[in-house]
């Protein structure tokens, strides 16, 4: 796919004492709402998301923010785990859209931990949204890992001890580990080879200052000890009243186990899996990852 157009616009908006960053494609005033694209980690950054940008080729705008705590948002090293919350986030979410005054009309496109932020805001029904797109993310925490041990226990000979060894250490950052959880991040994260330049970026973003990540996630995809580890949006996606379009991939970290929730109890549901893709369709099918979201934006009411 060619290179992501160019923005239209790009700025911060102020978040109580600190700043979100953000970027438009397209424009914000077209009579069509915007898509507004929540990246995962928790900690990652737009980047590996960008060619969602493409949507505004086809009259779709589109808006990508960094989340607090990385990428070009402020960045808060020195906050502990009482600040790195669910509820941070969606406040976080809900003054962008305030400040870009596009709360009365968009899009939520939620990718990862991204798609569960989404799915809970999505959850409260708030006026404004029109639909919601729910990519490689699972309803639960609990049942990521529960399919953790499952790919995990299926990879190369020797790999998962290596793994299982440096985690019993509090080893983590050591450089067998992360080669050991590379032969994972390949087939589960992304299959692509080499790793394309906006994930690899993504990729960096989080290794350069892994505050949140480390927080609310743990040392790596497979390894939740975070905060999060006991979160899980089923007690409330039920309560989701727009069209919702499920994306996941074949070979994705988020199994179908982990997505089930959400076709099972969103009201308004439909499920699209990519047969050669694993955590990041955008990046591994993206001719057909902007022609499905195409067809799901052009389909809405």
């Amino acid at each position: 796919m060619s290179q992501s157009p160019r923005p239209s616009a790009k700025g911060t908006v102020p978040y109580g004492e600190h700043e979100t960053w953000y970027r438009v494609t397209g424009d914000l005033n077209c009579g069509r709402p915007p898509l507004v694209v929540v990246h995962g980690g928790p900690g990652s950054t737009h980047d590996y998301l960008l060619n969602i940008a493409k949507l505004a080729e086809h009259g779709h705008p589109v808006v990508h923010y960094d989340q607090i705590g990385n990428g070009g948002s402020s960045h808060l090293p020195d906050r502990g785990a009482d600040f790195w919350t669910v509820e941070l986030f969606l406040d976080e979410l809900a003054n962008l859209l305030r400040h870009l005054r596009i709360d009365d009309g968009y899009v939520l496109l939620g990718q990862s931990w991204g798609g569960l932020l989404a799915a809970k805001h999505a959850a409260a029904r708030p006026a404004g949204l029109r639909g919601l797109i729910i990519a490689n993310s699972p309803a639960s925490y609990p049942l990521w890992l529960q399919e953790m041990k499952v790919l995990r226990d299926r990879l190369p000979e020797g790999v998962n001890e290596t793994l299982l060894r440096h985690e019993a250490a509090g080893t983590t950052g050591s450089e067998e580990y992360f080669e050991a959880m590379r032969v994972f991040y390949e087939k589960h994260v992304c299959r692509l080879k080499p790793w394309p330049r906006d994930y690899l970026a993504s990729f960096y973003e989080v290794y350069n200052d892994p505050t949140v990540y480390s927080t609310m996630n743990g040392p790596s995809e497979f390894h939740v000890i975070g905060t999060l580890r006991d979160w899980s949006v089923v007690d409330c996606v039920a309560d989701i009243e727009v069209p919702t379009l499920l994306i996941s991939g074949a070979h994705d970290e988020a199994t179908p186990v982990t997505v089930q929730p959400f076709q099972d109890l969103i009201p308004d549901v439909r499920w699209e899996m990519f047969a050669e893709s694993s955590h990041m369709p955008n990046l591994e099918e993206p001719e057909r990852f902007i022609a499905v979201v195409r067809e799901y934006l052009d389909g809405l009411p």
